[in-house]
C-alpha cells in the first residue's frame, strides 16, 4: 500500500514538474499510463543530464531517446521538410534517411540539393556518394568522388577517403585500394580503414602483413580507454575473428 503511494505522489510530482518546466506535454501521459517504465524513463532523459551536465550524459540521453522513439528525428525532419523545402531541411532530411538505410529517398534528396550554388558543393556530393554506396552502385560513388575532389581539391574528409578505398575495393581495382588503405591506416582516427586492409591483404595471400596490422589493432584496443573500445567495438572484435583464422 505504501508502495503504491509513494508511486502517485512521485507520478503527480513529476507531472508537475513537466507542467513547470515547459516539457512537452507527451511525458504527461508516459507518466500516467506507463507508472514505473514512464518515470524512469523521464529521469533519465529529462533530469539526469540536467544533474550531470556531462557529455556522458547527454550521449547516454540521446541513445536512450533513438530506443524510446527511434524514429523521432526522421519525423521530425520530415515534418520540416513538409513545412518549408529548403536546401537545409532537405539536407536534414536525407541524413536521417541514410541513418534509417533510405537510400533511395537520400539520394533524390541529395540530387535534388546539387544544383545552383551547391552544385559543387563537398558535402551534400558526399552524401550523395554515401546513399549510392548504400544502393551498392559502386561505379556511380568512384565518379562522384573523383569529381568531388576534382571540384573541391582542398577539401578534407577522412570518411569520404576511407569510402573511396572501399569503392575501389568493391571495383575490384586490389592495387588502388591497397595504396589507399596504406595512407588511411596512417592517420585515420579508428581501425576500420586498418582492419579492412589487413582482411584484404589475407585475402591476397599476403597472411604475415595482415597478421601484424590486426595485432596492431588490437594492442591500441588493449591500451586505450573504454570509450574507444565501445566506440569500434565492431572492427576490434572482426580483427580478433579473422587473426584466429590466420
Amino acid at each position: 500500500m505504501l508502495f503504491v503511494i509513494l508511486s502517485i505522489v512521485l507520478q503527480v510530482a513529476l507531472v508537475v514538474h513537466v507542467v513547470k518546466t515547459g516539457r512537452p506535454t507527451m511525458w504527461i501521459w508516459i507518466i500516467i499510463m506507463l507508472p514505473l517504465a514512464g518515470m524512469i524513463a523521464y529521469f533519465l532523459i529529462e533530469l539526469l543530464p540536467d544533474l550531470l551536465g556531462t557529455r556522458t550524459g547527454r550521449q547516454a540521453t540521446h541513445n536512450l531517446k533513438k530506443i524510446i522513439n527511434p524514429n523521432r528525428n526522421l519525423n521530425d525532419a520530415a515534418l520540416n521538410y513538409s513545412i518549408s523545402d529548403t536546401v537545409e531541411n532537405s539536407l536534414q532530411l536525407a541524413r536521417e534517411c541514410l541513418d534509417k538505410q533510405m537510400y533511395d529517398e537520400a539520394k533524390r534528396l541529395y540530387e535534388k540539393c546539387l544544383t545552383g550554388l551547391h552544385k559543387d558543393d563537398p558535402d551534400i556530393m558526399f552524401g550523395l556518394a554515401r546513399a549510392e554506396h548504400g544502393l551498392q552502385h559502386h561505379a556511380a560513388v568512384k565518379a562522384l568522388l573523383d569529381e568531388l575532389i576534382a571540384t573541391n581539391p582542398n577539401y578534407k574528409n577522412h570518411d569520404a577517403h576511407l569510402l573511396y578505398a572501399v569503392t575501389l575495393e568493391m571495383l575490384g581495382e586490389i592495387d588502388k585500394a591497397l595504396e589507399e588503405y596504406v595512407v588511411l591506416d596512417r592517420y585515420y582516427p579508428g581501425p576500420e580503414p586498418t582492419y579492412r586492409y589487413a582482411a584484404l591483404l589475407k585475402q591476397q595471400g599476403r597472411v604475415a602483413e595482415a597478421k601484424q596490422l590486426l595485432e596492431k589493432i588490437l594492442t591500441a584496443a588493449k591500451t586505450s580507454g573504454r570509450h574507444y573500445n565501445s566506440l569500434h567495438k565492431e572492427w576490434i572484435n572482426k580483427a580478433k575473428a579473422i587473426l584466429r583464422e590466420c
